[in-house]
């Protein structure tokens, strides 16, 4: 297993060292007219770029000092979106580069074609009586009968490319390649850093009573505090919530990035977060990244419930949570039969799990609403994909047999902090009785 996972990481290595190269070549080598400073400040930046993105993984998963995980974070996360983007646009430069060679003619003849009109235009008589025993062709072919000199020169000669036109070629496509990337970047990191914003989702529950009707969940995941998301983005995300006027807050997993005693002061704000029936937490698994005990105490201690396997009667329903998958690891993973296995089944339930693969265990145990995070929604398109492949629901409200998931993309985001294609959301969901 363990030669297994060596060599799996070494063909990811390889994989990734390749794109780099290529990208490098593209936007470096072809772009630079020889050896100098422009291609050793190039060749730096993509030798730097993928070194401080290692570096900042390593130290956020190795806990290295927080101040050298801020350090390296924003430069390194930063770095994977944007060759993300970059290969992506140079990709589409390798299809547009083509037809702007042919649509701006980037070839001139050669030096041998271009000596030939000049050739064929002299008279025959001068060509013969600079030098004695040469004749013309009908070909426009130069030939002589003495020794040396003989010339043949080919209307159809090669033709090689003009070394001008290829260079402002490479780099009118370079430039516009860093420029959209850049562009993508900026404004997901700005989607990202100026907060969620709020999504509206009625959800009819069969057993939920008239009374209920109207209940407001504010549900909120993946907020990732931690190196790059700070106490300001998290007061961000309280006054957001807060400004919806809740009945119930769901804080549903991926709080954090990092341990209590670095990130404390970023998640005190989550102490202002006001309901009329109080903010529950679950644990998702990047809480069992950052140490999920000493996280669900603290939370405890600002003024958030924990729901550990367990399950409070709100009156008109019951709101059920389970520990995150990841916890299973660590002998603390989901209990749905001591959540959910004695309640009442005529009154509607409400669970609060953070990945949507939970689902399944949902249904047969009876839930009627399963509120999740995790994906963040793909985060950087195209991800979509590959979260969505991995996932039942990747985002929004879906059905399953009687049990309905709702998945939220999330407030924050974990890496690059930047969303593509993916915003964040902050969710409203309002439950609604059909006796109503």
């Amino acid at each position: 297993m363990v030669v297994v996972f060596v060599l799996v990481g070494l063909v990811v290595l390889a994989v990734f060292a390749a794109l780099h190269y290529y990208a490098w070549r593209r936007l470096v080598r072809d772009t630079t007219s020889g050896p100098g400073w422009p291609r050793r400040l190039g060749t730096v930046v993509f030798v730097a770029g993928p070194v401080l993105m290692f570096a900042a993984l390593v130290a956020e998963r190795g806990g290295a000092p927080f101040l050298l995980q801020r350090v390296l974070a924003w430069p390194g996360f930063l770095w994977m979106a944007f060759a993300l983007y970059l290969l992506l646009a140079l990709l589409v430069g390798e299809v547009v580069r083509p037809l702007l060679r042919r649509a701006f003619g980037s070839a001139r003849p050669s030096a041998p074609q271009a000596a030939a009109p000049a050739a064929s235009a002299a008279p025959a008589a001068s060509i013969d009586s600079a030098v004695p025993g040469t004749s013309v062709t009908s070909d426009t072919s130069v030939t002589s009968s003495a020794p040396g000199a003989s010339v043949s020169v080919d209307p159809g000669a090669s033709v090689t490319p003009d070394p001008t036109r290829r260079l402002v070629l490479a780099r009118s496509i370079g430039a516009v390649a860093a420029v959209a990337a850049a562009g993508v970047v900026g404004n997901g990191a700005y989607g990202v850093l100026r907060g969620p914003k709020v999504k509206r989702v009625t959800v009819p529950l069969a057993k939920l009573p008239r009374a209920a009707h109207g209940f407001r969940i504010a549900v909120v995941s993946d907020i990732h505090l931690g190196p790059v998301l700070g106490r300001g983005f998290a007061e961000r995300v309280v006054d957001t919530i807060n400004s919806t006027q809740p009945d119930l807050i769901a804080v549903v997993g991926d709080l954090v990035d990092g341990s209590v005693e670095n990130l404390a002061p970023a998640v005190a704000p989550l102490a202002r977060l006001r309901a009329r029936h109080g903010a529950f937490f679950v644990t998702g698994n990047h809480e069992y990244f950052s140490g999920a005990e000493p996280w669900v105490a603290h939370v405890r201690e600002i003024g958030l419930r924990p729901l550990e396997n367990a399950r409070v009667e709100m009156g008109a329903f019951d709101l059920a949570g389970v520990n995150d998958i990841s916890g299973e690891s660590h002998d603390d993973g989901p209990d749905y039969a001591k959540a959910l296995g004695d309640r009442d089944t005529s009154r509607a339930a409400v669970l609060l799990a953070h990945q949507p693969v939970m689902i399944h265990e949902a249904v047969r145990h009876g839930v009627d609403l399963q509120l999740s995070g995790h994906t963040h929604g793909g985060q950087l398109w195209p991800g979509n994909f590959v979260a969505d492949a991995a996932n039942p629901t990747l985002a929004g409200l879906e059905r399953y047999g009687d049990t309905q998931l709702y998945v939220s993309r999330g407030a924050g985001a974990w890496g690059p902090p930047v969303r593509v294609g993916a915003p964040s959301d902050i969710t409203v969901v309002e439950l609604a009785s059909k006796q109503a």
